[in-house]
């Protein structure tokens, strides 16, 4: 009996193995290598249905917690990440596209005030569903502990971002990765959402739009 458990054990660990490869590693190479950009959001969507089934059909998991831990959300660190994102896309812009420092409220104005009305709700939501529920608890059991799940989490959600093919895009989403994974360890759903919300918003205010705007994806062959 001990030796049939541990072998239903390494069949589901193998699974989740499987599992964890194909939602993070294949669909994202998949949609950057065969999606038309124009169809990012639809697929965001379906991506987010399916993660909210997997999630559901995981069990044991509190949906309520989404809800709980506004009061720990840590403004000081949004301040911060507020400042590092402004800085960094500052120097970026200026090195590589000049021209689209603070385009949008320079320009359009109130299509920013749109952006940041909807971003939250419409990319950075669906995404910290995907990327930190479901990923810490579907797939704890076959993660890494401490830091290395965190640098895991990281990875994938830079990974995620691939379509966009950019180092630029890379980078940020890497850090902002590890930024809003060790909020939700720490702090809760409410924070990461919250943080990454606001690191969105601030690009898209610096002008970092011409990096992380579907529209502007060009492929490298």
């Amino acid at each position: 009996m001990a030796a049939l458990a541990g072998a239903e054990a390494a069949i589901g660990v193998l699974r989740l193995r499987l599992e964890f490869a194909a939602l993070y590693l294949g669909a994202p190479l998949a949609m950057a290598l065969f999606l038309p950009p124009r169809m990012l959001f639809q697929a965001l969507a379906l991506f987010s249905l399916a993660g909210l089934g997997l999630l559901w059909a995981t069990g044991g998991f509190d949906w309520r917690g989404l809800l709980r831990g506004w009061r720990r959300i840590p403004w000081g660190e949004a301040g911060v990440l507020v400042m590092v994102t402004l800085v960094s896309g500052l120097a970026i812009l200026w090195w590589t596209r000049p021209e689209a420092i603070f385009q949008i409220p320079r320009h359009r104005p109130q299509f920013l005030l749109l952006i940041w009305s909807l971003y939250p709700l419409l990319s950075a939501l669906p995404q910290e569903l995907i990327f930190r529920p479901l990923f810490f608890h579907r797939y704890g059991p076959i993660l890494p502990r401490g830091q290395g799940a965190l640098l895991l989490n990281a990875a994938v959600f830079a990974f995620a971002h691939l379509m966009y093919w950019s180092w630029v895009v890379a980078a940020f989403t890497f850090v902002g990765g590890w930024v809003f994974a060790r909020a939700y360890v720490t702090r809760g759903f409410p924070a990461a959402w919250a943080l990454h919300a606001i690191a969105g918003n601030t690009l898209f205010a610096v002008g970092m739009g011409v990096y992380f705007y579907s529209g502007n994806v060009v492929r490298p062959f």
